[in-house]
């Protein structure tokens, strides 16, 4: 409501009872990131029973080779049986490891379902009778970049992790919600055009998805060099596609460079977020350098975008820790299912709703 005094418009005040009070437009509750009680409910109902992308297979290339990992403060281990890849809980008496696996050690623990699709990613789930193949799971959502992360074998070139303190879902809403990209002066320079304000923002079953492609103008940055040259198989010059998947797998394609974000949650403040940057297995030793500049241009420790990203949620994170006050976050902004609806989050929410049995959008006290 405004008000009008002497001909001129205000906004009225807003006191306290104004900021708790319920919004007129969806909205969820800052209890959904600070709540150790919903933390534990999210481990038990949802990371316990998801396909969860743990590897790709480039990092265990050899029979023999393994690598560890944790779902849902359970360690895995994910090994190169030799005619496929296997995952198992991994407990200290099990395996007899010295730089390669060895024998394992005899025991009655079941093998976990462990799946390779959508180019070379290797999934893990806990649970004992998985519903759903990873293909089912993920509903169509790689189907955008499955043509260019299919056609040819993909190798790891960049490996990073980071421990934030942050909410985990927080980090999963900068692929979600673009409000933010205004804050990356590399987007805004590169990007910020007609095409890319009428992107799409395309739901899928189980509280994917994915973000509709656009040319980008990298010529528009100085020091920046065009990637249409580069671009992964069957992709036109210089788009970017990007695929959120629930709870929190984050995979980007821009164009010459492939990008994978996995998240292991630690805490309602915590969490631990795995970045691997991928080229093409046959690249050669020009291409190579010149994806891994292209990648690290953007995605770096040190790139344009990442940084920013992870200063915005650890802000978040202060702002919305355990103990501080009941926040009301909005998702109410409907543009068409285009870049700036914020349909990517109202979709992931009422998915996770039903993990929880919680109505997200009637947390908030009115």
């Amino acid at each position: 409501m405004l008000l009008y005094i002497k001909g001129e418009m205000f906004m009225p005040a807003r006191n306290h009872k104004n900021w708790l009070a319920k919004p007129p437009v969806e909205a969820i509750s800052s209890e959904c990131y600070s709540s150790q009680e919903i933390f534990e409910k999210e481990i038990k109902n949802i990371f316990a029973k998801v396909w969860v992308p743990v590897i790709h297979k480039s990092e265990i290339r050899n029979e023999g080779d393994y690598r560890t990992s944790q779902i849902a403060f359970q360690n895995i281990i994910i090994v190169n049986a030799g005619d496929r890849i296997k995952a198992y809980r991994l407990y200290d008496a099990r395996y007899q490891i010295s730089g390669t696996l060895k024998a394992p050690i005899v025991t009655s623990e079941p093998e976990l379902y462990c799946e390779v699709k959508h180019g070379g990613m290797v999934w893990v789930t806990l649970d004992p009778n998985p519903s759903t193949s990873v293909e089912e799971w993920t509903a169509g959502a790689f189907d955008c970049i499955a043509d260019a992360i299919d056609a040819e074998e993909l190798e790891v070139f960049h490996y990073h992790k980071a421990v934030i303190p942050t909410n985990y879902k927080l980090w999963h809403d900068t692929n979600s919600e673009f409000y933010h990209d205004f804050m990356h002066y590399f987007n805004r320079v590169t990007g910020f055009n007609d095409e890319y304000f009428a992107r799409k923002n395309i739901a899928f079953d189980n509280g994917h998805v994915n973000v509709s492609s656009f040319t980008v103008q990298y010529k528009e940055f100085l020091g920046a060099t065009d990637r249409g040259e580069l671009s992964f198989p069957n992709l036109p010059p210089n788009q970017w596609y990007m695929v959120d998947l629930f709870p929190g797998f984050n995979f980007n394609l821009r164009g010459s460079a492939y990008r994978s974000d996995s998240v292991t949650p630690l805490g309602p403040n915590s969490v631990l977020i795995e970045f691997r940057g991928y080229g093409l297995l046959n690249d050669t030793a020009d291409e190579r350098k010149q994806r891994i500049d292209h990648h690290n241009t953007i995605w770096g420790p040190f790139g344009r975008n990442l940084h920013e990203d992870l200063l915005g949620v650890t802000g978040q994170g202060v702002s919305m820790a355990p103990g501080t006050e009941r926040r009301n976050i909005l998702h109410g902004r409907h543009e068409n299912e285009t870049i700036h609806d914020e349909v990517g989050m109202r979709h992931y929410y009422s998915e996770w709703g039903k993990y929880l049995d919680i109505d997200p959008y009637n947390m908030v006290d009115k």
